[in-house]
């Protein structure tokens, strides 16, 4: 058996399929730095990345691929599942092999595109785990523009605090440029300690990647997200105060139902949300 070790970076996987190709092989695995190897494992290659093979692999996908097909490869990504690699690297594979019927990994449908189908050849395990991961992240992509809430600082800028389980914040900062357009303000992903802050549109300003030198100093908490009180605008305190009694008066004690709750608002989101502080 050989395993393929590679720096669990999407160029690195890209680089592990340029590699099997130029080597002649299909490995049994493929591993991050770290990971045990499988039982029987009687060869290790450790890939190193290349931002060159990386580029020339994906050109090859946007000659093989459609758009949409592109698009769940680079959403599915996001997901830093690490269940993604194999059936990922996989996917890819098939996309530049004719189908045979020597290989498991292979399907028997003749299409230009090894098997896969363009990327739509649900029949095929790896384009559907590929798909279903993809489809995960962009639930949660959703839940992030529902759920996110802002608190104004006395500067005027605006911070929302979240923790997704995927990686998510690159592909919601569009829709918050587009909405709030005329404001300054900060998302923080907390678990990820990164952000993206936007100066707002008077200022001619983009969206900003930053990070914080020193989390432990700054002003707010990231436990629950919640601004320091001498940072917090006074009249959003107001604005907390009076969204939390609003939220609690349109509740019909008889009609509570906790199960749909959580169904439409799982309990991880609530540590972020000002109505349920």
């Amino acid at each position: 058996m050989t395993a393929y070790i590679f720096d669990n970076t999407l160029d690195g996987l890209l680089t592990a399929v340029f590699d099997a190709f130029a080597l002649h092989e299909q490995p049994e695995a493929l591993l991050t730095e770290g990971e045990p190897l499988p039982l029987f494992c009687d060869r290790q290659y450790l890939v190193h990345t290349d931002e060159e093979k990386a580029r020339r692999v994906w050109t090859g996908l946007e000659k093989h691929l459609d758009r949409e097909a592109l698009h769940v490869i680079s959403l599915s990504w996001l997901s830093e599942l690490r269940e993604l690699n194999q059936p990922l690297f996989n996917y890819i594979c098939k996309v530049f092999s004719p189908p045979t019927t020597e290989s498991p990994h292979r399907t028997n449908c003749p299409t230009p595109t090894g098997g896969v189908g363009g990327g739509h050849n649900y029949a095929d395990p790896d384009v559907l785990a590929v798909r279903n991961i993809a489809r995960k992240v962009a639930h949660e992509q959703l839940r992030m523009k529902q759920f996110i809430r802002f608190q104004k600082a006395k500067d005027g800028t605006y911070l929302g605090v979240v923790a997704p389980d995927h990686n998510v914040l690159p592909i919601v900062v569009d829709h918050f440029q587009d909405r709030f357009r005329d404001q300054p303000w900060l998302i923080y992903d907390a678990r990820r300690h990164y952000g993206y802050y936007y100066a707002g549109e008077e200022n001619g300003a983009d969206v900003t990647r930053i990070t914080f030198a020193d989390e432990q100093a700054v002003p707010f908490s990231l436990t629950n997200g919640q601004l320091n009180d001498d940072i917090l605008s006074s009249d959003d305190q107001l604005l907390q105060d009076l969204w939390r009694t609003y939220f609690k008066a349109i509740c019909i004690k008889e009609r509570l139902n906790p199960r749909k709750q959580l169904n439409d608002m799982p309990r991880r989101y609530w540590k972020y949300m000002t109505e349920k502080r």
